[in-house]
């Protein structure tokens, strides 16, 4: 696995793709927010680029678009989302596509929030063709089958009906239901082992059964795995603060890239580190 300071690599007219997960944004995280702030600098310095992919958990809460559409326009002025919002749109002028995929965190974003950047809210499992390879995309959440707990739970927060009650409860109301969920997941996920929070082999197979390749974020783990003999499973890791107590600390995480050359296509991980 290569590491890049920033996505300006010595071939940068080579990157076609970016792909990302587990960021976890939040106004109490600045540091993680410059750090995207700078990847978004990177890519628009990339000449050829055309997809980014946010494979979920984008936010570390997300209560629902009218959580920032319904601000009046002195209140977006001053909100930490409006330079994300004007960077991707610079970033989608230019010709990039900005596609964003539910986590188990931000289940509640919808297409009206990217609209404020002509981003499309994509929808798991998705399929991308890579050097005539299908490699199928999704967040991970839903392959953690050994914690059947958290897959009740899943199965209830994704329901309609459910995000339909929850979208209906004033903002306040469901920022202490949010509060709520995630200190008793913070709770659960304390007592569990290790294994049952990752993904299940099982249902590794049978998601990847269809296609060749497997790529996916969640289990903050990034690693490159065999499924087969052929087809290979590719993690995306969390945005991690390092060096949190120096005058510049660090943000690192492992994301994915599609380059192109000389009709040579290929897929990579590689670490992205960028000072804050």
């Amino acid at each position: 696995m290569q590491t890049f300071n920033h996505l300006i690599t010595t071939r940068p007219h080579d990157v076609r793709q970016v792909l990302i997960s587990d960021l976890h944004l939040s106004l109490e995280e600045p540091a993680l927010v410059q750090a995207f702030l700078a990847l978004l600098d990177d890519c628009l310095a990339l000449p050829s680029l055309k997809r980014l992919f946010i494979l979920g958990d984008w936010f570390e809460v997300w209560l629902g678009d009218d959580f920032y559409l319904s601000l009046s326009e002195d209140e977006r002025q001053t909100h930490w989302l409006t330079p994300l919002i004007l960077k991707l749109k610079k970033l989608r002028i230019s010709g990039c596509e900005i596609l964003v995929m539910h986590g188990n965190r931000d289940f509640l974003l919808d297409q009206p929030f990217c609209n404020l950047f002509a981003g499309q809210l994509i929808y798991e499992p998705y399929n991308l063709t890579i050097a005539n390879q299908n490699y199928r995309l999704e967040h991970g959440d839903a392959l953690c089958t050994d914690d059947k707990k958290y897959q009740f739970f899943r199965k209830i927060m994704r329901n309609r009906l459910t995000q339909w009650y929850l979208l209906n409860k004033s903002l306040e109301k469901r920022l202490v239901i949010a509060d709520k969920m995630r200190r008793k997941s913070q709770k659960n996920n304390a007592n569990k082992s290790a294994y049952i929070m990752d993904v299940n082999d099982e249902a590794v197979k049978i998601a990847v059964a269809n296609s060749d390749a497997l790529l996916h974020g969640h289990t903050h783990r990034p690693d490159t795995h065999q499924i087969t003999e052929s087809k290979h499973r590719y993690v995306l890791g969390d945005w991690r603060l390092l060096d949190n107590d120096t005058r510049q600390p660090k943000v690192s995480a492992v994301i994915g890239a599609v380059t192109e050359s000389n009709d040579d296509i290929e897929f990579g991980l590689f670490e992205f580190k960028t000072l804050v």
